[in-house]
């Protein structure tokens, strides 16, 4: 599985297609009285891909790992890339919003000095960058795609050969919500999950991954409901392309 850096933290397309990238299918049945009685593990993962793709908004809230370290985010993100939420990794975290196409991140220290790490004048600007909400620069790759819940969503599919053999498991309950788990073991040993709701439109409420050297865990969920980060400020924002073009 492809994985790629954001501003020194992972970048949440990305670990959503690391905790979905095994999801898939199966001819189990399923007694007349069950959930998804007549449709196969696979017809119900297709189902749950389509469901969340066409949510008006949604919000991932997980725990998982990455090169061995601990990364952590929640986010809030709907179809015209407004979001808001907070990414980690170990002591390395950040408060995001993107609103009206800008996007503002708001770091403790230790983001900023792995963010800028090898950066001229990246002394000057971590001294400008503290408390600050960081207008981050619009053609910034590193950050590209942070709240695109199109291409989140998108990447779940993108190999569907990764989404093959998964076996139905019993009915549980996410968040309060009732849920059919869909089960499969990983070429490592690990046990991969997807919860899928069995009542109202069948969204993903939640995928697992357990044992292996990558545990993830990641719930979904407020879906269709807004999205409205406000812009921060003018007296807490600061502009990372002006500070660096001015040299902090």
């Amino acid at each position: 599985m492809r994985t790629r850096r954001v501003s020194g933290v992972i970048g949440i397309t990305v670990l959503t297609a690391a905790l979905l990238s095994s999801c898939g299918d199966s001819d189990d049945g399923g007694g007349s009285d069950e959930p998804f009685a007549k449709d196969s593990a696979d017809q119900i993962a297709s189902k749950a891909v389509a469901a969340t793709k066409g949510a008006d908004s949604m919000r991932i809230k997980g725990d998982m790992r990455q090169d061995g370290k601990p990364v952590s985010l929640d986010i809030a993100v709907d179809q015209e890339k407004n979001c808001e939420g907070s990414i980690g990794t170990g002591g390395s975290k950040a408060e995001v919003r993107h609103t009206d196409g800008t996007l503002y991140m708001r770091g403790n220290e230790q983001y900023w000095k792995t963010a800028l790490k090898n950066q001229p004048g990246s002394e000057k600007v971590l001294s400008e960058v503290a408390d600050k909400w960081v207008k981050m620069p619009a053609d910034d790759a590193s950050t590209a795609g942070m709240c695109d819940k199109q291409g989140l969503v998108a990447s779940m599919d993108e190999n569907k050969s990764e989404r093959k053999g998964m076996k139905k498991g019993e009915t549980t309950s996410v968040d309060g919500k009732d849920a059919i788990a869909l089960t499969k073991k990983g070429s490592g040993g690990e046990t991969n999950t997807m919860y899928v709701a069995t009542e109202g439109k069948p969204y993903i409420l939640r995928v697992t991954t357990k044992g292996g050297d990558a545990p993830n865990d990641a719930t979904f969920g407020d879906y269709g409901k807004p999205v409205s980060p406000k812009a921060p400020g003018k007296d807490e924002t600061v502009d990372l392309k002006e500070l660096a073009a001015s040299g902090g």
